[in-house]
């Protein structure tokens, strides 16, 4: 029997990505091997209970929303993950995995919309991007970049155009939310002339920044 450990089952909107503003089912998985600098889910590290993929399922349905998202902390740490995003994509129209880039994304169903982070170096964490992941990259799917200053961003800028993302698939850059001006975000990709997506977190804004389950 298939089983998960879930921090939190949740119905709100969609407050990152393309589809920011989107109603939609969030379930957040338990578990991260990543200790970014500016981590707002760190209760997700620890926190959680066991659900079996039915009692999951159960839970999803009884709100009723088409567009289904799958984050965690690092939900491919749990070998569940794959069997229950594979039973999403069976029942709704959109189904999303948010994933830190650090574990390989290649057994994921191909349905899924993968929304794949590249840890810039001001996480402390970049060292444990896992670059084999832009290979699997499509249209479909989107990159993040979270940017906590001028030298994340000239960092995410080489990734960029290096990897040729943009020709990927959307990408998008998010400054740290009240660590850097967003102006200065957005001053910045204009004078580059990037043709990225610069995106806040919608549900800080509509909820205070510390609310759980929206």
């Amino acid at each position: 029997m298939t089983r998960l450990r879930i921090n939190e089952i949740f119905h709100s909107i969609q407050g990152e990505g393309t589809r920011a503003g989107m109603r939609c089912a969030f379930i957040r998985l338990t578990g991260c091997h990543l200790r970014c600098s500016w981590c707002d889910t760190e209760y997700a590290f620890y926190e959680g209970s066991w659900k079996t993929l039915d009692e999951i399922l159960s839970q999803v349905r009884a709100f009723g929303c088409p567009v289904v998202e799958v984050t965690g902390g690092e939900p491919l740490l749990q070998p569940g993950v794959y069997p229950l995003l594979t039973a999403l994509c069976d029942e709704y129209s959109i189904v999303m995995l948010e994933t830190s880039g650090a574990v390989s994304m290649e057994k994921v169903d191909s349905r899924v919309i993968r929304i794949m982070d590249l840890k810039c170096p001001g996480s402390g964490e970049a060292h444990r991007n896992h670059w084999s992941n832009i290979d699997l990259l499509r249209a479909t799917d989107e990159v993040k970049f979270v940017i906590a200053d001028r030298a994340d961003y000239e960092w995410t800028r080489n990734v960029i155009r290096h990897h040729r993302l943009i020709e990927r698939c959307p990408v998008l850059l998010n400054p740290v939310f009240d660590r850097m001006r967003p102006a200065d975000l957005a001053e910045w990709v204009i004078a580059d002339r990037l043709d990225v997506r610069v995106g806040m977190q919608l549900h800080k804004f509509i909820w205070t920044p510390l609310t759980r389950g929206v």
